[in-house]
């Protein structure tokens, strides 16, 4: 019997380990869409990460559908205190908390790691009468019904948020904007050379062989600086004061101590030095844009203000 004990003290006998041992760890991970969306391939890709340089132990994912991630934050929500247990999320995550009308903000969460960002684009097809940002814009001021716009996400995703954080910055009135909403970058692709809609906005990732052949062109893009490979100025370089960027990160439950808070912080960031972090981060197109600790909880409470006043405007908060 006591050999036994000792060959389960130095093995795991099939018994996850406790804290004493934090490499071999097992924790679960929610993600709030389905196999194959940006936050499933985040947060896999994270956590093979983190197993593949035995930072921690086996992760289970499980992916929660449902209300455009809200399902999967109220799972988290109800989870508080639980010290085994994080999920990746995103901008489109904090809008849908709103237009669904969910007590489960993201301000009672506890925050963990941005991970990634992605800019918006700007795409007309290539006969558009539209050459740049002001030729857009003069057209939308003089009449804003008269322009559509169509993007790949829902309301309160990140493809809906920047038109209408867009209208507001250069003066229009964002109950004004014509938006047309698609299931993903295909559709709106079909739209835009279809020419169903005058302009679309998305990250640029699934567009890059339209852009390539010509078919589809960039006005501009969102984020701080111009995108490598793509011919387009960015918004600021165009006059308008607006920077705008979908990103993904870690929450995990509500009241966890801050020895787990400090554990979880410590992990992801050791999984962000890793070769197979910068890896995944290149194979994806991902921007790296990590943040922890007092940075991205003041980040957080920045974004959660910015989509609710957004939201509001729109009658959908």
């Amino acid at each position: 019997m006591v050999a036994i004990a000792l060959a389960c003290a130095t093995s795991s006998c099939g018994v996850t380990r406790g804290s004493d041992d934090p490499h071999n760890r097992r924790l679960q991970m929610m993600i709030p869409n389905s196999p194959g969306g940006g936050y499933d391939l985040t947060g896999r890709a994270a956590a093979k990460a983190l197993e593949d340089n035995d930072l921690t132990g086996r992760f289970e994912i499980t992916n929660v559908l449902g209300a455009s991630g809200t399902v999967a934050m109220q799972r988290l929500a109800n989870s508080e205190g639980a010290d085994d247990l994080v999920m990746t999320m995103g901008l489109g995550v904090v809008g849908a908390v709103y237009t669904n009308r969910s007590d489960a903000r993201v301000s009672d969460m506890t925050p963990i790691a941005r991970l990634v960002e992605e800019q918006e684009g700007l795409l007309v097809p290539a006969d558009s009468p539209f050459k740049t940002v002001d030729d857009l814009v003069e057209a939308w001021e003089a009449d804003p019904g008269s322009v559509t716009i169509g993007g790949g996400s829902s309301p309160g995703g990140p493809d809906h948020l920047f038109p209408f954080q867009l209208a507001q910055e250069v003066g229009i009135e964002p109950r004004d904007v014509t938006y047309v909403p698609y299931d993903g970058g295909g559709p709106l692709t079909t739209a835009l050379l279809g020419e169903k809609i005058d302009v679309g906005t998305s990250g640029l990732g699934e567009f890059e062989g339209q852009i390539e052949d010509g078919s589809l062109r960039v006005l501009a893009v969102s984020g701080e600086e111009r995108l490598d490979g793509v011919d387009a100025p960015t918004l600021t370089e165009s006059g308008i004061d607006l920077v705008f960027t979908n990103w993904r990160g870690v929450l995990a439950p509500p009241d966890i101590s801050q020895e787990q808070v400090d554990y979880l912080v410590d992990l992801f960031t050791e999984m962000h030095d890793t070769d197979e972090w910068r890896e995944a981060l290149a194979l994806n197109g991902w921007t790296d844009n990590f943040a922890t600790g007092e940075e991205f909880t003041t980040f957080l409470e920045e974004q959660d203000r910015r989509v609710e006043d957004t939201l509001k405007e729109l009658g959908l908060a």
